[in-house]
Protein backbone atom coordinates (compact mmCIF):
# COMPACT_ATOMS: atom_id res chain seq x y z
CA UNK A 1 0.00 0.00 0.00
CA UNK A 2 2.84 2.38 0.86
CA UNK A 3 4.52 1.65 -2.47
CA UNK A 4 1.36 2.52 -4.36
CA UNK A 5 1.01 5.71 -2.34
CA UNK A 6 4.51 6.76 -3.34
CA UNK A 7 3.78 6.02 -6.97
CA UNK A 8 0.53 7.97 -6.83
CA UNK A 9 2.33 11.03 -5.43
CA UNK A 10 4.61 10.81 -8.49
CA UNK A 11 8.06 10.74 -6.84
CA UNK A 12 10.54 8.66 -4.86
CA UNK A 13 12.84 10.30 -2.28
CA UNK A 14 16.25 8.92 -1.44
CA UNK A 15 18.19 9.50 1.78
CA UNK A 16 20.70 11.71 -0.05
CA UNK A 17 17.97 14.30 -0.39
CA UNK A 18 17.46 13.88 -4.14
CA UNK A 19 13.98 13.51 -5.53
CA UNK A 20 13.31 11.31 -8.53
CA UNK A 21 10.19 12.25 -10.54
CA UNK A 22 8.13 9.32 -11.72
CA UNK A 23 5.62 9.02 -14.53
CA UNK A 24 2.08 9.56 -13.26
CA UNK A 25 -0.16 6.58 -12.89
CA UNK A 26 -2.96 6.24 -15.46
CA UNK A 27 -6.22 7.73 -14.28
CA UNK A 28 -9.62 7.93 -15.89
CA UNK A 29 -10.87 11.46 -15.19
CA UNK A 30 -14.47 11.15 -16.26
CA UNK A 31 -16.55 12.48 -13.35
CA UNK A 32 -19.38 10.24 -14.52
CA UNK A 33 -17.30 7.13 -13.99
CA UNK A 34 -18.79 4.80 -11.42
CA UNK A 35 -15.38 4.18 -9.90
CA UNK A 36 -14.56 7.90 -9.52
CA UNK A 37 -18.01 8.54 -8.13
CA UNK A 38 -17.43 5.93 -5.44
CA UNK A 39 -14.22 7.61 -4.30
CA UNK A 40 -16.26 10.40 -2.68
CA UNK A 41 -16.66 7.97 0.20
CA UNK A 42 -12.89 7.93 0.61
CA UNK A 43 -12.16 11.66 0.42
CA UNK A 44 -9.15 13.27 2.03
CA UNK A 45 -9.63 15.38 5.20
CA UNK A 46 -10.01 18.69 3.35
CA UNK A 47 -12.86 17.40 1.15
CA UNK A 48 -10.68 16.76 -1.87
CA UNK A 49 -10.32 13.33 -3.38
CA UNK A 50 -6.88 11.90 -2.78
CA UNK A 51 -5.06 11.31 -6.07
CA UNK A 52 -3.95 7.91 -4.85
CA UNK A 53 -7.43 6.86 -3.75
CA UNK A 54 -8.96 8.03 -7.03
CA UNK A 55 -6.26 6.30 -9.01
CA UNK A 56 -6.57 3.09 -7.04
CA UNK A 57 -10.37 3.07 -7.27
CA UNK A 58 -10.34 3.64 -11.00
CA UNK A 59 -7.61 1.09 -11.43
CA UNK A 60 -9.56 -1.55 -9.52
CA UNK A 61 -12.72 -0.86 -11.49
CA UNK A 62 -11.14 -0.64 -14.92
CA UNK A 63 -8.23 -3.02 -14.77
CA UNK A 64 -10.24 -5.45 -16.81
CA UNK A 65 -9.79 -3.11 -19.76
CA UNK A 66 -6.64 -3.93 -21.76
CA UNK A 67 -5.65 -0.28 -22.25
CA UNK A 68 -5.66 0.34 -18.48
CA UNK A 69 -3.64 -2.79 -17.81
CA UNK A 70 -1.14 -1.79 -20.49
CA UNK A 71 -0.82 1.72 -19.00
CA UNK A 72 -0.03 0.32 -15.56
CA UNK A 73 2.48 -2.10 -17.03
CA UNK A 74 4.24 0.74 -18.87
CA UNK A 75 4.30 2.81 -15.69
CA UNK A 76 5.92 0.00 -13.69
CA UNK A 77 8.48 -0.48 -16.46
CA UNK A 78 9.40 3.21 -16.46
CA UNK A 79 9.73 3.19 -12.68
CA UNK A 80 12.06 0.21 -12.85
CA UNK A 81 14.32 1.77 -15.45
CA UNK A 82 14.33 5.07 -13.55
CA UNK A 83 15.46 3.31 -10.41
CA UNK A 84 18.20 1.40 -12.20
CA UNK A 85 19.49 4.59 -13.84
CA UNK A 86 19.63 6.56 -10.54
CA UNK A 87 23.22 7.33 -9.38
CA UNK A 88 22.26 6.43 -5.82
CA UNK A 89 21.35 2.96 -6.96
CA UNK A 90 24.48 2.57 -9.06
CA UNK A 91 26.76 3.41 -6.06
CA UNK A 92 27.56 0.10 -4.30
CA UNK A 93 26.80 -0.23 -0.62
CA UNK A 94 24.36 2.67 -0.60
CA UNK A 95 21.58 2.55 1.92
CA UNK A 96 18.44 3.97 0.28
CA UNK A 97 15.18 4.74 1.89
CA UNK A 98 11.89 4.77 0.08
CA UNK A 99 9.89 7.57 1.66
CA UNK A 100 6.47 8.94 0.65
CA UNK A 101 5.48 12.57 0.47
CA UNK A 102 3.94 12.25 3.89
CA UNK A 103 4.91 14.67 6.67
CA UNK A 104 5.37 13.66 10.27
CA UNK A 105 2.21 15.58 11.11
CA UNK A 106 0.25 13.72 8.48
CA UNK A 107 1.65 10.47 9.75
CA UNK A 108 0.46 11.22 13.26
CA UNK A 109 -2.97 12.17 12.02
CA UNK A 110 -3.31 9.05 9.91
CA UNK A 111 -2.00 6.57 12.44
CA UNK A 112 -2.93 8.27 15.73
CA UNK A 113 0.65 8.55 16.99
CA UNK A 114 4.00 10.03 16.09
CA UNK A 115 7.67 9.50 16.67
CA UNK A 116 10.23 7.37 15.01
CA UNK A 117 8.66 4.10 16.07
CA UNK A 118 5.65 4.51 13.79
CA UNK A 119 7.63 6.34 11.15
CA UNK A 120 10.02 3.44 10.91
CA UNK A 121 7.07 1.25 9.91
CA UNK A 122 6.54 3.45 6.88
CA UNK A 123 10.15 3.12 5.72
CA UNK A 124 12.19 0.27 4.50
CA UNK A 125 15.83 0.14 3.61
CA UNK A 126 17.52 -1.40 0.61
CA UNK A 127 21.04 -2.39 1.57
CA UNK A 128 23.84 -3.84 -0.55
CA UNK A 129 22.44 -3.04 -4.00
CA UNK A 130 18.82 -3.18 -2.89
CA UNK A 131 17.96 -0.38 -5.31
CA UNK A 132 18.79 -2.67 -8.15
CA UNK A 133 16.54 -5.30 -6.62
CA UNK A 134 13.73 -2.77 -6.40
CA UNK A 135 14.30 -1.69 -10.00
CA UNK A 136 14.26 -5.29 -11.19
CA UNK A 137 11.09 -5.88 -9.18
CA UNK A 138 9.39 -2.99 -10.95
CA UNK A 139 10.56 -4.28 -14.33
CA UNK A 140 9.30 -7.76 -13.47
CA UNK A 141 5.95 -6.29 -12.43
CA UNK A 142 5.74 -4.40 -15.71
CA UNK A 143 6.56 -7.54 -17.68
CA UNK A 144 3.91 -9.52 -15.85
CA UNK A 145 1.47 -6.69 -16.47
CA UNK A 146 2.16 -6.76 -20.20
CA UNK A 147 1.72 -10.54 -20.20
CA UNK A 148 -1.65 -10.20 -18.49
CA UNK A 149 -2.60 -7.47 -20.96
CA UNK A 150 -1.86 -9.67 -23.97
CA UNK A 151 -3.61 -12.61 -22.34
CA UNK A 152 -6.69 -10.51 -21.57
CA UNK A 153 -6.79 -9.09 -25.09
CA UNK A 154 -6.62 -12.57 -26.62
CA UNK A 155 -9.37 -13.82 -24.30
CA UNK A 156 -11.61 -10.90 -25.20
CA UNK A 157 -10.97 -11.45 -28.89
CA UNK A 158 -11.83 -15.13 -28.60
CA UNK A 159 -14.96 -14.27 -26.62
CA UNK A 160 -16.04 -11.82 -29.30
CA UNK A 161 -15.47 -14.43 -32.01
CA UNK A 162 -17.42 -16.98 -29.97
CA UNK A 163 -20.41 -14.70 -29.53
CA UNK A 164 -20.32 -13.26 -33.02
CA UNK A 165 -23.65 -14.03 -34.69
CA UNK A 166 -23.23 -15.47 -38.19
CA UNK A 167 -25.73 -14.95 -40.95
CA UNK A 168 -25.70 -11.18 -40.76
CA UNK A 169 -27.95 -11.16 -37.68
CA UNK A 170 -30.96 -12.67 -39.45
CA UNK A 171 -33.99 -13.33 -37.28
CA UNK A 172 -35.11 -16.86 -38.09
CA UNK A 173 -38.33 -18.57 -36.98
CA UNK A 174 -38.79 -22.24 -37.84
CA UNK A 175 -42.28 -23.74 -37.95
CA UNK A 176 -41.91 -27.48 -37.60
CA UNK A 177 -42.91 -30.91 -36.39
CA UNK A 178 -39.95 -32.05 -34.33
CA UNK A 179 -40.09 -35.64 -35.57
CA UNK A 180 -40.44 -34.70 -39.25
CA UNK A 181 -37.29 -35.70 -41.22
CA UNK A 182 -37.54 -32.63 -43.46
CA UNK A 183 -37.68 -30.33 -40.43
CA UNK A 184 -34.76 -32.21 -38.91
CA UNK A 185 -32.75 -31.50 -42.06
CA UNK A 186 -33.25 -27.76 -41.61
CA UNK A 187 -32.34 -27.88 -37.92
CA UNK A 188 -29.17 -29.81 -38.75
CA UNK A 189 -28.17 -27.07 -41.20
CA UNK A 190 -28.95 -24.23 -38.79
CA UNK A 191 -27.21 -25.93 -35.88
CA UNK A 192 -24.09 -26.76 -37.87
CA UNK A 193 -23.70 -23.16 -39.05
CA UNK A 194 -24.46 -21.75 -35.61
CA UNK A 195 -27.43 -19.73 -36.84
CA UNK A 196 -29.70 -18.73 -33.93
CA UNK A 197 -33.36 -19.47 -34.53
CA UNK A 198 -36.66 -19.71 -32.74
CA UNK A 199 -38.88 -22.78 -32.98
CA UNK A 200 -42.65 -22.79 -33.22
CA UNK A 201 -43.92 -26.33 -32.81
CA UNK A 202 -46.97 -26.87 -35.00
CA UNK A 203 -49.92 -28.96 -33.85
CA UNK A 204 -50.14 -31.63 -36.57
CA UNK A 205 -53.89 -31.97 -36.16
CA UNK A 206 -55.19 -28.38 -36.17
CA UNK A 207 -52.09 -26.58 -37.52
CA UNK A 208 -53.31 -23.28 -36.11
CA UNK A 209 -49.75 -22.03 -35.86
CA UNK A 210 -49.50 -21.77 -39.66
CA UNK A 211 -53.06 -20.75 -40.45
CA UNK A 212 -51.66 -17.47 -41.83
CA UNK A 213 -49.80 -19.40 -44.56
CA UNK A 214 -51.22 -20.57 -47.87
CA UNK A 215 -48.49 -23.22 -47.83
CA UNK A 216 -49.78 -25.82 -45.40
CA UNK A 217 -46.73 -28.03 -44.95
CA UNK A 218 -43.70 -27.84 -42.70
CA UNK A 219 -40.96 -26.81 -42.45
CA UNK A 220 -41.56 -23.11 -42.98
CA UNK A 221 -38.80 -20.65 -42.17
CA UNK A 222 -39.65 -16.98 -41.70
CA UNK A 223 -36.75 -14.54 -42.10
CA UNK A 224 -36.88 -11.19 -40.30
CA UNK A 225 -40.67 -11.54 -39.90
CA UNK A 226 -41.05 -10.75 -43.61
CA UNK A 227 -39.72 -13.43 -45.98
CA UNK A 228 -41.27 -16.90 -45.97
CA UNK A 229 -39.18 -19.86 -47.17
CA UNK A 230 -40.92 -23.16 -47.92
CA UNK A 231 -39.52 -26.64 -48.58
CA UNK A 232 -36.52 -27.93 -46.64
CA UNK A 233 -34.14 -28.06 -49.61
CA UNK A 234 -35.09 -24.55 -50.75
CA UNK A 235 -34.56 -23.25 -47.21
CA UNK A 236 -31.10 -24.83 -47.01
CA UNK A 237 -29.99 -23.75 -50.49
CA UNK A 238 -31.21 -20.18 -49.97
CA UNK A 239 -29.49 -19.72 -46.62
CA UNK A 240 -26.27 -21.36 -47.79
CA UNK A 241 -26.21 -19.01 -50.77
CA UNK A 242 -26.74 -16.05 -48.44
CA UNK A 243 -23.97 -17.14 -46.06
CA UNK A 244 -21.43 -17.48 -48.86
CA UNK A 245 -22.36 -14.50 -50.97
CA UNK A 246 -23.93 -11.63 -49.06
CA UNK A 247 -24.27 -9.45 -52.13
CA UNK A 248 -27.97 -10.31 -52.28
CA UNK A 249 -30.75 -10.30 -49.73
CA UNK A 250 -32.68 -13.45 -48.89
CA UNK A 251 -35.76 -11.92 -50.54
CA UNK A 252 -33.77 -11.67 -53.79
CA UNK A 253 -32.22 -15.13 -53.54
CA UNK A 254 -35.58 -16.85 -53.11
CA UNK A 255 -36.63 -15.68 -56.56
CA UNK A 256 -34.11 -18.11 -58.01
CA UNK A 257 -36.26 -21.00 -56.73
CA UNK A 258 -39.61 -20.51 -58.49
CA UNK A 259 -42.66 -22.39 -57.29
CA UNK A 260 -44.26 -24.83 -59.74
CA UNK A 261 -47.72 -26.31 -59.13
CA UNK A 262 -48.98 -29.46 -60.81
CA UNK A 263 -51.47 -32.30 -60.34
CA UNK A 264 -50.15 -35.78 -59.60
CA UNK A 265 -51.55 -39.14 -60.72
CA UNK A 266 -53.99 -39.16 -57.80
CA UNK A 267 -55.47 -35.83 -58.86
CA UNK A 268 -53.90 -34.01 -55.95
CA UNK A 269 -52.20 -30.66 -56.45
CA UNK A 270 -48.52 -30.71 -55.54
CA UNK A 271 -45.97 -27.93 -55.29
CA UNK A 272 -42.40 -28.29 -56.47
CA UNK A 273 -39.50 -25.85 -56.59
CA UNK A 274 -37.07 -25.52 -59.45
CA UNK A 275 -33.32 -25.40 -58.82
CA UNK A 276 -33.73 -26.34 -55.16
CA UNK A 277 -30.46 -28.27 -55.01
CA UNK A 278 -28.46 -25.47 -56.60
CA UNK A 279 -26.54 -22.72 -54.82
CA UNK A 280 -26.86 -19.38 -56.62
CA UNK A 281 -23.20 -18.35 -56.53
CA UNK A 282 -20.78 -16.53 -58.75
CA UNK A 283 -18.12 -18.52 -60.57
CA UNK A 284 -15.50 -17.39 -58.07
CA UNK A 285 -17.59 -18.44 -55.06
CA UNK A 286 -18.51 -21.74 -56.72
CA UNK A 287 -14.82 -22.50 -57.21
CA UNK A 288 -14.17 -21.83 -53.51
CA UNK A 289 -17.04 -24.01 -52.29
CA UNK A 290 -16.37 -26.82 -54.76
CA UNK A 291 -12.60 -26.80 -55.39
CA UNK A 292 -12.52 -30.27 -56.98
CA UNK A 293 -14.27 -31.37 -60.13
CA UNK A 294 -17.46 -33.30 -59.50
CA UNK A 295 -17.98 -32.12 -55.89
CA UNK A 296 -21.02 -30.00 -56.72
CA UNK A 297 -22.64 -32.71 -58.82
CA UNK A 298 -22.02 -35.31 -56.12
CA UNK A 299 -23.53 -33.11 -53.42
CA UNK A 300 -26.67 -32.42 -55.46
CA UNK A 301 -27.07 -36.12 -56.32
CA UNK A 302 -27.04 -37.26 -52.70
CA UNK A 303 -29.21 -34.40 -51.46
CA UNK A 304 -31.83 -35.51 -53.98
CA UNK A 305 -31.31 -39.13 -52.90
CA UNK A 306 -32.03 -38.19 -49.29
CA UNK A 307 -35.33 -36.54 -50.31
CA UNK A 308 -36.48 -39.06 -52.90
CA UNK A 309 -35.36 -42.35 -51.38
CA UNK A 310 -33.90 -42.30 -47.85
CA UNK A 311 -36.75 -40.35 -46.29
CA UNK A 312 -39.27 -42.93 -47.59
CA UNK A 313 -37.50 -45.68 -45.67
CA UNK A 314 -38.17 -44.05 -42.31
CA UNK A 315 -41.90 -44.69 -41.86
CA UNK A 316 -41.89 -48.36 -42.97
CA UNK A 317 -39.07 -49.01 -40.50
CA UNK A 318 -40.32 -47.13 -37.44
CA UNK A 319 -43.87 -48.52 -37.93
CA UNK A 320 -42.71 -52.00 -38.98
CA UNK A 321 -44.60 -53.83 -36.21
CA UNK A 322 -47.46 -52.85 -33.93
CA UNK A 323 -45.06 -52.61 -31.01
CA UNK A 324 -42.68 -50.34 -32.93
CA UNK A 325 -45.60 -48.26 -34.22
CA UNK A 326 -46.86 -47.72 -30.65
CA UNK A 327 -43.36 -46.81 -29.43
CA UNK A 328 -42.92 -44.40 -32.34
CA UNK A 329 -46.19 -42.60 -31.65
CA UNK A 330 -45.43 -42.47 -27.96
CA UNK A 331 -42.24 -40.59 -28.93
CA UNK A 332 -44.12 -38.37 -31.40
CA UNK A 333 -46.73 -37.40 -28.83
CA UNK A 334 -44.12 -36.78 -26.17
CA UNK A 335 -42.01 -34.53 -28.42
CA UNK A 336 -44.81 -32.91 -30.40
CA UNK A 337 -47.51 -30.41 -29.58
CA UNK A 338 -50.68 -32.29 -28.68
CA UNK A 339 -53.51 -31.68 -26.26
CA UNK A 340 -54.43 -34.38 -23.74
CA UNK A 341 -57.20 -35.90 -25.85
CA UNK A 342 -55.27 -35.42 -29.09
CA UNK A 343 -52.23 -37.12 -27.61
CA UNK A 344 -54.21 -40.15 -26.46
CA UNK A 345 -55.99 -40.38 -29.81
CA UNK A 346 -52.75 -39.96 -31.78
CA UNK A 347 -50.84 -42.51 -29.75
CA UNK A 348 -53.24 -45.40 -30.18
CA UNK A 349 -55.35 -44.65 -33.24
CA UNK A 350 -52.41 -43.03 -35.06
CA UNK A 351 -50.12 -45.96 -34.33
CA UNK A 352 -52.64 -48.40 -35.72
CA UNK A 353 -53.23 -46.25 -38.80
CA UNK A 354 -49.54 -45.79 -39.51
CA UNK A 355 -48.89 -49.50 -39.11
CA UNK A 356 -51.34 -50.10 -41.96
CA UNK A 357 -50.05 -47.16 -44.00
CA UNK A 358 -46.47 -48.42 -43.67
CA UNK A 359 -47.54 -51.59 -45.46
CA UNK A 360 -48.85 -49.52 -48.35
CA UNK A 361 -45.65 -47.50 -48.43
CA UNK A 362 -43.64 -50.68 -48.60
CA UNK A 363 -45.59 -51.71 -51.67
CA UNK A 364 -45.44 -48.24 -53.28
CA UNK A 365 -41.67 -48.02 -52.99
CA UNK A 366 -41.05 -51.69 -53.82
CA UNK A 367 -39.42 -52.47 -50.51
CA UNK A 368 -38.47 -55.92 -49.30
CA UNK A 369 -40.62 -57.83 -46.85
CA UNK A 370 -37.98 -57.08 -44.23
CA UNK A 371 -37.75 -53.32 -44.65
CA UNK A 372 -34.73 -53.21 -42.37
CA UNK A 373 -32.65 -54.66 -45.20
CA UNK A 374 -33.54 -51.73 -47.44
CA UNK A 375 -32.54 -49.31 -44.69
CA UNK A 376 -29.25 -51.13 -44.11
CA UNK A 377 -28.44 -51.17 -47.81
CA UNK A 378 -29.24 -47.48 -48.26
CA UNK A 379 -27.08 -46.47 -45.31
CA UNK A 380 -24.18 -48.65 -46.40
CA UNK A 381 -24.44 -47.23 -49.93
CA UNK A 382 -24.07 -43.78 -48.41
CA UNK A 383 -21.03 -44.78 -46.37
CA UNK A 384 -19.45 -46.41 -49.43
CA UNK A 385 -19.97 -43.21 -51.43
CA UNK A 386 -18.03 -41.26 -48.79
CA UNK A 387 -15.20 -43.79 -48.93
CA UNK A 388 -12.42 -44.54 -46.49
CA UNK A 389 -10.27 -41.50 -47.27
CA UNK A 390 -12.87 -38.86 -46.34
CA UNK A 391 -14.38 -38.00 -42.98
CA UNK A 392 -17.47 -36.59 -44.68
CA UNK A 393 -18.75 -36.42 -48.22
CA UNK A 394 -17.61 -32.80 -48.11
CA UNK A 395 -14.07 -33.91 -47.17
CA UNK A 396 -12.79 -32.61 -43.85
CA UNK A 397 -16.06 -30.74 -43.27
CA UNK A 398 -19.67 -31.76 -43.89
CA UNK A 399 -21.37 -30.53 -47.03
CA UNK A 400 -25.10 -30.12 -47.65
CA UNK A 401 -25.48 -33.80 -48.53
CA UNK A 402 -23.95 -34.81 -45.18
CA UNK A 403 -26.35 -32.51 -43.34
CA UNK A 404 -29.36 -33.79 -45.31
CA UNK A 405 -28.66 -37.47 -44.66
CA UNK A 406 -27.82 -36.84 -41.02
CA UNK A 407 -31.03 -34.85 -40.55
CA UNK A 408 -33.16 -37.63 -42.00
CA UNK A 409 -31.55 -40.43 -39.98
CA UNK A 410 -31.60 -38.43 -36.75
CA UNK A 411 -35.40 -38.61 -36.39
CA UNK A 412 -35.14 -42.32 -35.60
CA UNK A 413 -32.99 -41.78 -32.50
CA UNK A 414 -34.46 -43.48 -29.45
CA UNK A 415 -36.33 -46.04 -31.54
CA UNK A 416 -35.55 -49.67 -32.30
CA UNK A 417 -34.94 -48.93 -35.96
CA UNK A 418 -32.12 -46.54 -35.08
CA UNK A 419 -30.44 -49.00 -32.73
CA UNK A 420 -30.62 -51.74 -35.37
CA UNK A 421 -29.17 -49.42 -38.01
CA UNK A 422 -26.22 -48.42 -35.82
CA UNK A 423 -25.50 -52.04 -34.95
CA UNK A 424 -25.84 -53.58 -38.42
CA UNK A 425 -24.31 -50.95 -40.73
CA UNK A 426 -21.04 -49.05 -41.06
CA UNK A 427 -22.61 -45.65 -40.46
CA UNK A 428 -21.78 -45.25 -36.78
CA UNK A 429 -18.45 -43.39 -37.02
CA UNK A 430 -19.71 -40.95 -39.65
CA UNK A 431 -22.90 -40.38 -37.67
CA UNK A 432 -21.01 -39.57 -34.46
CA UNK A 433 -18.76 -37.13 -36.32
CA UNK A 434 -21.85 -35.41 -37.74
CA UNK A 435 -23.45 -35.32 -34.32
CA UNK A 436 -20.38 -33.59 -32.90
CA UNK A 437 -20.15 -31.15 -35.83
CA UNK A 438 -23.74 -29.96 -35.39
CA UNK A 439 -23.63 -29.78 -31.60
CA UNK A 440 -20.42 -27.73 -31.70
CA UNK A 441 -21.61 -25.48 -34.56
CA UNK A 442 -18.45 -26.27 -36.50
CA UNK A 443 -19.77 -24.67 -39.66
CA UNK A 444 -19.69 -21.27 -37.97
CA UNK A 445 -15.99 -20.86 -38.79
Amino acid sequence: MLLLLLLAEGKLRFHQGKTLPLPPLPLLRSEKSECVRKTTLLNAPHGKTSPFIATLAVHCGALCKPNMAAAWARTLGKVGWSLLETPAVRRPGTVSYLVGNVSAHASRRAYGTGGTGVRSKLLFSLRGGGGRVLGCAFLLGGGLGLYQTVKLSVQQHLAEEETKVPGGGLKLTLYQYKTCPFCSKVRAFLDYHGLPYEITEVNPVMRQEIKWSAYRKVPILVVDDQVQLNDSSVIISSLKTYLISKEKKVSEIIRCYPEMKSVNDSGKEVTEYNNKYWLMLSEADTALVYPEKGMQKEEMKWRKWADDWLVHLISPNVYRTTGEALASFDYIVREGKFGTFEGFFAKYVGAAAMFLISKRLKSRHNLQDDVRQDLYKAVNDWVAAIGKKRKFMGGDDPNLADLAVFGVLRVMEGLQAFDDMMENTKVKHWYRRMESATLNHEGRK
